[in-house]
């Protein structure tokens, strides 16, 4: 099994980033109009996804990434959550709201399975053993 170096590698931070990357396209086209309050919502959410894994990531021990990965999937349903008030709103049309949500879907699932794995595995991270790999979740 292949092993991570560094948060860039990890499944699920690159496609949070990717998700990051749609919604700021939307954002940045103005789609979201003046609904300033949404706007920082929807970035803040999608960004916490990013960033939770990576500072998981960065503290060198399993039990603080998973605890990191949790809070980034609450992120993660928190800005589905964010999409329905979207779509409600007429912000985004009916086939965006589909791909971003299932785009959304897909983090949360590959978060989902690195915590499982990170839970079964013997591995600890370099916090506790000294190694610098944790194992990668493809």
């Amino acid at each position: 099994m292949a092993t991570i170096q560094k948060f860039e590698e990890i499944a699920s931070w690159i496609e949070a980033r990717g998700l990051n990357e749609i919604l700021g396209k939307l954002i940045d086209e103005n789609r979201f109009k003046t609904n300033f309050r949404l706007i920082n919502q929807i970035e803040g959410s999608a960004g916490s996804v990013m960033d939770n894994i990576a500072e998981g990531f960065e503290r060198g021990g399993n039990k603080e990434l998973i605890q990191f990965l949790f809070i980034a999937k609450g992120s993660c349903g928190e800005l589905r959550s964010q999409l329905y008030r979207a779509i409600d709103r007429k912000y985004i049309s009916n086939e965006e709201f589909h791909v971003i949500s299932e785009k959304a879907k897909r983090v949360s699932s590959l978060i989902q399975k690195f915590i499982n794995y990170l839970k079964q595995t013997e591995l600890k991270g370099i916090k506790f053993s000294g190694d610098s790999n944790v194992s990668n979740e493809r």
